[in-house]
């Protein structure tokens, strides 16, 4: 009886979860529960967002002995009086409330980063405590919350000048919900420096009751003096192009320089929307990108700089890139609650148009200047055209032009390098950037490869793919002299999914079929990309399955963390990992998974009757019987 009343699933199983709770429920679906530092920049941004509208020109901020972070701004102050609707004082609304608050539309705000409705409320939510002053119309309104519950009544506290007007936000950071509760005051206090830059006269004041330190800044000037105050350790690089452009409901600003021989220790590339840090790009830079490879592209076609079969690509131009983007627009589109990434698609065209425009005007009237940066990356692609161009780092005197596709190193050592064999264009992006150039070279796949198993090794030249592995690694199916071969490690690697199985699959069989004598002697590895990232506070962990997933997962758990704490991202492909992410996971050697893919010599015939088994299109019978005695055994793959 009890089972049944379990299994039961009526009208009173749904729940409804009210007010703040939801937040409290899940925290991770609302913010970055590693530190607070999330917390501190929903309240900082609603005070830059009176800055941006006009109505502040300075903001404190103070992280208290206890913990907890205060933020005071000089802006018109928190409406208090009451909803027309809702019938209860507006201030309310806004921190108790999901959704709520004056930024959805451009009539109170021009330019917002808080479109969401959620940050100060989640805020709210994930505070032991939170008190709020409003200074308005000469008098002081005061509230107070705890864990999101109202505990003392909004109130008159007492008096103040007229002009005395702001709103002050004081919050204590729930520890249950965040693997620290404390601070991150670098990471605070470089977000905080580039609110004041952004922001023109905006004086923003960081005072550390804990560590007894302050901090102001107030500028005056454009992005073009921040940038050059960022380039300290940097000591050569091209004079600065800075341009504001506006749009119809946008204005977009940027400083824009390249390394000039050096290489920067910590490269500048930093973008905001509506001063909100973009960590992960979007769609902004994107355009951003686009607009200086199309400017350089027509500039050195005009000055007749590039050699007739030299083209520039877009990474050419963004390789040694060093720049600080600010788009102010109505109504942005962030790709979650932590607006890491802007996702609106019709400002990537309208980015690229102006900065096409504007570089352009600015390299044709300043050819000298332009020169010295075109040639920069006309260097680069000179680079990566003459590896494209390299037959065999050993001194011959012919041989096969190496396919276009294939990203070589620099290297000229065969026994230090590698290649990688990866599966997409926008996978084999991904590894160019993440790879060592000295010592790693990249070859891109265009989907699966043809099933060579039953073919002889010329017949598979006809394939352009396998061509392009042929010439690739310099030699030739079924050939036992492997004295021409270009790299040590040959190295596939495909997404940690079924197709990425069936074409390492595919690959595998190529070489163990038609290149023997390279597996034997042990040259061809299978990369393991992981299938998921584990966040847990300050600790991060890869995995490769389900099962190491789960055990990983318990390890944190027995070091005192709360399951839902442990945050879970899902690579659906090697094309979702960033350069950062894939290089750590597969190609770093201290920390990548590759597995060797051998050849015992005591039980070879018997793998490859199994490979052709599975592979030999006369031999479905028995592939269906094997499947039908084996079937039990599989894995389920979504």
């Amino acid at each position: 009886m009890q089972d049944n009343k379990k299994n039961a699933y009526t009208g009173a199983s749904i729940e409804v979860l009210k007010g703040l709770e939801p937040v409290r429920r899940r925290p991770g679906m609302y913010t970055d529960t590693a530190t607070p530092n999330h917390l501190g920049m929903e309240v900082i941004d609603n005070s830059v967002d009176e800055a941006v509208a006009g109505f502040c020109n300075k903001i404190l901020v103070t992280l208290h002995q206890d913990g907890s972070l205060e933020v005071v701004d000089n802006g018109r102050g928190m409406p208090v009086d009451l909803h027309p609707v809702e019938k209860i004082p507006a201030i309310e609304l806004i921190l108790s409330r999901l959704h709520a608050g004056g930024k959805f539309s451009s009539d109170n705000y021009q330019f917002s980063g808080g479109l969401h409705g959620v940050g100060v409320s989640v805020v709210n939510a994930l505070s032991s405590k939170l008190k709020a002053q409003v200074r308005r119309e000469g008098k002081i309104y005061e509230i107070e919350y705890a864990k999101g519950e109202k505990v003392i009544p909004l109130h008159e506290a007492g008096t103040c000048a007229k002009k005395d007007t702001g709103t002050g936000i004081r919050f204590y950071p729930d520890a249950e919900f965040f693997d620290s509760p404390l601070f991150d005051i670098k990471r605070l206090c470089h977000q905080l420096k580039a609110k004041a830059v952004l922001c023109e006269n905006l004086t923003i004041v960081f005072v550390d009751e804990i560590n007894n330190t302050s901090e102001e800044w107030s500028y005056s000037g454009d992005l073009s003096t921040y940038l050059k105050s960022q380039l300290s350790e940097l000591t050569d690089f091209t004079d600065i192009y800075h341009e504001c452009v506006k749009g119809e409901d946008w204005i977009a600003e940027w400083a824009v320089c390249w390394e000039n021989g050096n290489k920067a220790l910590q490269k500048v590339c930093e973008s905001y929307v509506n001063l909100i840090p973009t960590i992960e790009g979007g769609t902004h830079v994107n355009g951003f990108r686009s607009g200086l490879t199309l400017a350089i592209r027509e500039f050195c076609d005009l000055q007749n700089l590039l050699p007739r079969t030299l083209k520039i690509s877009p990474e050419d131009v963004w390789s040694g890139c060093i720049y600080v983007l600010s788009l102010k627009m109505h109504e942005p589109q962030f790709a979650g609650q932590t607006k890491e990434k802007l996702s609106n698609r019709q400002i990537a065209g309208q980015i690229e148009q102006a900065v096409r425009d504007h570089f352009s005007l600015w390299l044709n009237s300043n050819v000298d200047k332009g020169k010295i940066i075109a040639n920069l990356i006309i260097n680069k692609a000179k680079e990566r055209d003459s590896q494209a161009k390299v037959v065999e780092r050993k001194k011959t005197v012919r041989g096969p032009q190496l396919p276009g596709k294939l990203v070589d190193c620099t290297s000229t050592d065969p026994s230090l390098g590698e290649l990688f064999i990866v599966e997409g264009d926008s996978a084999g992006g991904s590894a160019r950037q993440a790879r060592d150039a000295s010592f790693q070279a990249i070859l891109p796949l265009r989907g699966k490869i043809l099933n060579t198993w039953e073919i002889g090794g010329h017949t598979a030249l006809n394939s352009e793919e396998i061509r392009a592995i042929t010439v690739a690694i310099g030699i030739e199916p079924d050939s036992d002299d492997l004295s021409n071969l270009r790299y040590s490690k040959i190295c596939i690697l495909a997404d940690a999914d079924a197709d990425g199985l069936h074409i390492g699959t595919l690959l595998c069989a190529l070489f163990v079929k038609h290149f023997t004598q390279l597996v034997r002697e042990g040259h061809v590895y299978v990369a393991c990309p992981p299938l998921y990232r584990i966040d847990c506070g300050k600790f991060k962990e890869y995995a490769l399955d389900d099962a190491e997933l789960a055990q990983k997962q318990n390890k944190f758990i027995r070091k005192g963390f709360k399951r839902e704490n442990i945050k879970i991202q899902r690579f659906k492909g090697l094309g979702e990992m960033n350069p950062e992410q894939l290089r750590e996971t597969t190609l770093a050697p201290k920390s990548r998974r590759l597995m060797q893919l051998t050849l015992d010599a005591e039980i070879e015939e018997e793998t490859f009757a199994l490979l052709d088994m599975l592979l030999s299109k006369k031999r479905a019978a028995d592939r269906r019987q094997w499947l039908e005695n084996n079937g039990d055994k599989a894995e389920f793959l979504d």
